[in-house]
């Protein structure tokens, strides 16, 4: 009916303005035009007739595939992807009546002291997360993992060109060894040229005379995000979030080694 006015008053209106008064999309008008001028099925009005059991189908299982990571917004997109064109608003109620919602993540625990006298390298990455080579740039982080004994800790090495985990080392501890175990795991599997550069952040495992003169070892040069600042390790803090709410929410672990089996 909308799409039949708006035909019989383009002459007197806009169709954009039309559109925007009815609370249609323009674009889909458009192409609900294009496909009766072709004689072509109207997808509108396919999914009009698309019952709301037969659209909580569809959410549910998008909802099952992504393991539970997905609120409505994304859901609205990952619906459209499949060919299910739905509101915003229709989506988010109907989710919400269900009580279908994006996972929560744990409670944020800082594995992060910059509070120390140890040298500190610059910022020199300047954000810059798109090297042209393989092994040209690595970063590093240290997230920690719930246990029913206490935490335990995993430090990992992406690289940033193929935003692979190429080392990683999981301890029930935060000393030293345990970023410079996923370094060496690291090089010991990619073996890359000198002159690469190792970027993380200002904590004291990554400011220790340890892992500098490993570093150096390795002919490997040190770049440190400022302090207080995630954003310059984005790459990590982001690799720590998809792994906390695709993999780890809503699991239990009884005891350290549990949780160091299940991550190896």
């Amino acid at each position: 009916m909308k799409y039949a006015w708006i035909t019989c008053h383009r002459a007197c209106w806009p169709v954009s303005l039309a559109c925007e008064v009815l609370g249609v999309s323009a674009s889909v008008y458009f192409e609900h035009m294009r496909r009766r001028a072709a004689g072509e099925p109207s997808k509108a009005g396919a999914n009009r007739r698309l019952s709301d059991e037969a659209l909580l189908v569809h959410i549910k299982a998008i909802y099952a595939e992504v393991k539970g990571e997905y609120g409505w917004p994304r859901m609205c997109k990952e619906l459209i992807a499949h060919g299910v064109r739905v509101g915003k608003e229709r989506a988010r109620k109907l989710m919400q009546r269900h009580g279908i919602k994006a996972r929560g993540k744990r409670k944020f625990v800082v594995t992060t002291d910059s509070r120390h006298d140890l040298p500190v390298a610059q910022n020199l990455l300047a954000r810059d997360f798109r090297p042209q080579l393989p092994n040209q740039v690595w970063t590093s982080h240290i997230t920690c993992i719930a246990t029913d004994e206490g935490w335990v800790y995993l430090s990992a090495v992406i690289n940033l060109f193929s935003r692979q985990v190429v080392g990683w080392s999981i301890k029930e501890h935060m000393q030293i060894s345990l970023v410079t175990d996923a370094l060496r795991m690291a090089w010991f599997r990619r073996r890359p040229a000198p002159g690469l550069i190792f970027h993380s952040n200002r904590g004291s495992q990554y400011c220790s005379h340890e892992l500098h003169g490993a570093l150096a070892g390795y002919a490997t040069r040190s770049l440190m995000s400022r302090r207080g600042n995630c954003w310059d390790n984005a790459q990590m803090e982001s690799l720590w979030g998809r792994l906390k709410v695709c993999r780890l929410h809503g699991k239990r672990f009884a005891m350290h080694r549990d949780a160091m089996r299940w991550m190896r």
